[in-house]
């Protein structure tokens, strides 16, 4: 809810880091709530103890009442502008604050806000801690860096001051600042606060560090990709606060009937007021119909929801995707880097002696040709041989002198045109390069994009999950896309698909009445990731066009968080119905006490603090429950 004087904690989905004026307004009317309840004690205890100073006692009871009355009454003028149901809780208390004053009932007139204040400053602090944890989560990329400069001396600058390019050096203990890639060192370093994941991660050269990462093992000279927020961690906080800022579904929908509802209050109210001949049931009736447990039932689990998600390494963009994420019944994968590692490996390389490797991986490292960089990774030693007379034919081949020894890499062709002779090629589903050496054959080199380690369990998790029709939607060849499927037991593919043939693959799912969850990490899966129910981009590997155009990112990529996502986004459904219906339970049973004399308005405002804090308390569960498989 917005900030009000009896609401003042604010709905979840308008929750943002406080500003210093919003830390100021807070603390200003705690102070003026506690002032008016020692003024209240002040004037009880007069009244009793010196009842020939009633008038003494009204006067104090009445500065009481004005300094919680009259930022209600302001809250809910602007209430009056912006019609919401969380501004219903501010109409009705200052109706109820109206009648009391008309009547004389200065401490009723003082209580009630009193109380309101009070109950919903300790919900402020009850409402998940989200305020805490996006401070904490900014606070892990502040700090210093050391910085090596051109001549490889180090300064020590804030890490504020970094940009793309700047060289750092990782000691242990050090937690990096950016995200950056290590280009020196090997190490260990513990990503649980951004990926979830609780196992250290073994970094080496070429290997990504992420912002907020802690190194536990050796030093490490990382060059920086990535600063402020458009590093992953930056991500992070920035989509926990715009999920904060949307509200549920089913909050709008309640948003509508507001006006409705509190003119039935108000109406009934004054009914039972005027057959009762009572204003106390008046107010009390109308202090117990204030809604505020149901208002906060859906953006309070629904912000708990996130901010469990982010803990795990799952960015999620608004509330709306993790609602609809618990409706998606099949599935539809990209294939390269999202169910395989998006890049070449040698198959047995162990079939080739050590010498014939180093050659093939030293002239690998002259090209930046995926097939050249896949030869590149046969040895992971530093002490490459020295590579002259290079000479490459773009998409062919190259050849050079490796330690002056003529070696040779490329297609069948490209090594015809060298004069050597090429045996015939073993029949292979993916990219062949023949290695020659001092002008004669030696091996073909067989290279193939494989599928990621956990991709077969996270689509079976999935298949347990209900998605059981499953699409492999690629823009590869068939024979290789049949190879990944059955792999993974995929039944369905689309092969040689263009983005357009992705795009229309995901309308004919929704065309069919089937919600699709889309999975891809390139550009050429944007449109399709747009177009489904939720998209999910590989973050870890996605292009940032991918990222940009999904409703959630695995941050670190690791496609069993799909599975936890969909677990999660039921659990949150279940959540907000089980909160929904046990406020609206609440609610009448604490409107039915009212009205028949049992509450007082006083005992109403209590008992309407108690089914908010029950609940956000319902909210709280599933951050602290687990939800993988």
């Amino acid at each position: 809810m917005k900030a009000s004087a009896i609401h003042h904690h604010r709905s979840t989905h308008d929750q943002v880091l406080l500003s210093r004026r919003e830390r100021w307004v807070l603390s200003g009317r705690m102070i003026a709530a506690m002032i008016a309840a020692g003024l209240l004690i002040l004037a009880v205890m007069v009244r009793w103890l010196r009842p020939q100073e009633a008038e003494l006692a009204q006067f104090v009871a009445t500065v009481a009442a004005l300094l919680v009355s009259v930022p209600v009454l302001a809250a809910a003028l602007r209430s009056l502008r912006s019609p919401s149901l969380d501004g219903t809780t501010d109409l009705l208390v200052a109706t109820a604050l109206i009648a009391a004053w008309v009547v004389g009932d200065l401490e009723t007139a003082a209580l009630v806000p009193l109380a309101m204040v009070i109950g919903h400053a300790i919900e402020e602090r009850s409402l998940l801690g989200s305020q805490e944890a996006l401070a904490a989560l900014t606070d892990l990329t502040r700090g210093q860096a050391r910085r090596l400069d051109v001549s490889g001396s180090v300064e020590v600058v804030d890490g504020d001051d970094l940009v793309p390019g700047d060289r750092i050096e990782l000691r242990p203990g050090d937690r990096c600042p950016a995200d950056g890639t290590v280009e020196e060192g090997r190490s260990c370093l513990d990503t649980a606060p951004i990926t979830g994941e609780s196992v250290p991660q073994d970094v080496a050269v070429g290997d990504r560090v992420l912002a907020g990462a802690v190194n536990q093992g050796g030093k490490l000279l990382v060059r920086i990709d990535r600063t402020g927020t458009t590093t992953a961690l930056g991500r992070v906080v920035a989509l926990m606060q715009d999920a904060e800022r949307s509200k549920p579904v089913v909050t709008r929908l309640l948003d509508r009937f507001a006006g409705a509802y509190l003119l039935l209050v108000v109406l009934a109210a004054a009914l039972l007021g005027f057959a009762t001949g009572s204003a106390t049931v008046l107010m009390a009736t109308l202090v117990a119909a204030c809604p505020c447990a149901l208002v906060v039932a859906a953006p309070a689990t629904a912000v708990a929801a996130i901010a469990a998600a982010a803990r795990r390494g799952i960015l999620v963009k608004s509330t709306a995707f993790l609602e609809r994420l618990a409706s998606c019944d099949c599935v539809i994968f990209d294939k390269t880097g999202t169910l395989t590692e998006g890049t070449l490996k040698v198959l047995d390389p162990e079939a080739l002696e050590h010498r014939p490797r180093l050659l093939a991986a030293a002239l690998g490292r002259a090209s930046s040709h995926p097939v050249a960089q896949a030869c590149a990774r046969l040895v992971t030693s530093a002490e490459f041989p020295r590579v002259t007379d290079l000479q490459e034919d773009p998409g062919q081949g190259l050849h050079a002198h490796v330690d002056g020894i003529p070696v040779a890499l490329g297609r069948a062709t490209f090594l015809a045109g060298l004069g050597i002779v090429v045996p015939d090629h073993p029949d292979h589903d993916g990219p062949l390069v023949g290695l020659a050496v001092e002008g004669r054959f030696l091996s073909w080199l067989r290279l193939r994009d494989t599928a990621r380690p956990e991709a077969l369990a996270a689509v079976s998790d999935l298949r347990r999950l209900g998605l059981t029709r499953q699409i492999l939607c690629t823009g590869d060849r068939r024979v290789v896309a049949e190879r990944i499927a059955a792999d993974l037991n995929l039944t369905e593919i689309e092969a040689d698909a263009l983005p357009a043939t992705k795009l229309a693959r995901v309308q004919a799912e929704l065309a069919a009445g089937r919600q699709p969850l889309v999975v891809g990490d390139g550009i050429n899966d944007s449109l399709a990731l747009k177009a489904g129910a939720v998209g999910v981009a590989i973050g870890g590997r996605g292009s940032d066009v991918a990222v940009a155009s999904a409703d959630l990112s695995l941050i670190d990529g690791d496609l069993r968080r799909l599975g936890e996502a969909i677990r999660l986004s039921r659990r949150c459904r279940s959540s907000i119905i089980m909160g929904i219906v046990f406020a609206c339970g609440w609610t009448a049973l604490v409107v039915v006490l009212a009205a028949s004399g049992v509450l007082s308005p006083f005992g109403a405002a209590i008992l309407h603090n108690v089914g908010t804090l029950g609940v956000i308390a319902n909210a709280g569960r599933i951050i602290q429950r687990p939800f993988g498989a």
